[in-house]
C-alpha cells in the first residue's frame, strides 16, 4: 500500500508542477479548474491511504494539497489568474514534500529520484488532457501543447542520466536474480526510458503537420507507457 502512496504523491506532485508551468495566456481557465479538480483527487487518496501506511507528517501535506488544490479550482472557476496560478504553486510545493517523506529510502538521491519521476509522469498525462481540451477549444494556440511535450521529454531526459549514472555507479544494480526482476528491468526500460521519448516526439512532429487530434492519440500510449515504466521502476527499487 505504501507504493500506491507514493505513486499517487508523485503523481499529484508532477500534475500540480505541469499547471504551474503552463501558461495562462494560451490555456482557457476552465482547463485549470478541471485538473486542479485531478490533483485533488490524488492529494485525497494519497492522504487517506497515507495516514494509516506512512508514519509522519506526509498526509497532512497531502490533506493540505488537497485543500489547496480545491481553493485552487474555486480561483479558477471565476478567472483569478495570479490566484489560481499562486494555488497550484503551493499544492506542487506540498505535493513534492509529501512525495520526499513518503520514500522508503532517505537521502537526497532517492528524494531526487522520486521527484522526478513524478515529473515524468504528470508532465506525460497533463499534455495529454491539454490536447484533448482541444476538443473544447479548438481556437487555441497549439505552442502551450508544444511547451508541455518539451517540458515532458526534459525530465525524461533528467531521469535517463539518473539511470545511467545509478548503473555507472552501482552496476550490480542491473543484476537481478529471477526472471520476474528481469521482466520488470527490461519493462522498465523499454516502456519508460525508451519507448516514451519515441512517443513524445512522435507526438511533437505531428503537431507540425498541425493534426492535435492525432498528436493527442499518440500521447495517450504515452501516458501508458510513463506509467507502466515508473510504475515497474517503484517495483524494483522495493525489491
Amino acid at each position: 500500500m505504501r507504493l500506491l502512496v507514493d505513486f499517487l504523491c508523485r503523481f499529484g506532485w508532477g500534475m500540480a508542477a505541469a499547471l504551474a508551468v503552463t501558461p495562462a495566456s494560451l490555456v482557457p481557465a476552465g482547463f485549470f479548474r478541471v485538473n486542479l479538480l485531478v490533483v485533488l483527487g490524488l492529494a485525497s487518496v494519497a492522504a487517506f491511504l497515507a495516514r494509516a501506511e506512512v508514519p509522519g507528517p506526509a498526509w497532512m501535506l497531502a490533506a493540505g494539497a488537497s485543500v489547496v488544490a480545491w481553493l485552487g479550482s474555486i480561483a479558477w472557476f471565476g478567472e483569478r489568474t495570479r490566484a489560481g496560478m499562486t494555488l497550484c504553486r503551493i499544492a506542487a510545493v506540498l505535493l513534492a514534500a509529501a512525495t520526499v517523506l513518503v520514500q522508503p529510502r532517505s537521502g537526497a538521491a532517492a528524494a531526487g529520484e522520486a521527484l522526478v519521476s513524478g515529473l515524468v509522469v504528470g508532465l506525460t498525462v497533463h499534455a495529454m488532457l491539454l490536447g484533448h481540451w482541444y476538443l473544447n477549444a479548438p481556437g487555441m494556440s497549439v505552442d502551450a501543447l508544444r511547451k508541455m511535450i518539451d517540458w515532458a521529454l526534459a525530465a525524461w531526459g533528467v531521469q535517463l542520466v539518473l539511470c545511467l549514472a545509478t548503473a555507472a555507479i552501482d552496476p550490480s544494480s542491473l543484476r537481478l536474480a529471477g526472471g520476474t526482476a528481469t521482466a520488470l528491468l527490461s519493462l522498465r526500460w523499454l516502456a519508460g526510458l525508451v519507448g516514451l521519448p519515441v512517443l513524445l516526439v512522435m507526438s511533437r512532429k505531428t503537431l507540425d503537420i498541425p493534426n492535435t487530434q492525432s498528436a493527442t492519440g499518440i500521447l495517450y500510449v504515452a501516458c501508458l507507457a510513463s506509467i507502466l515504466g515508473e510504475l515497474t521502476a517503484q517495483l524494483l527499487h522495493a525489491s
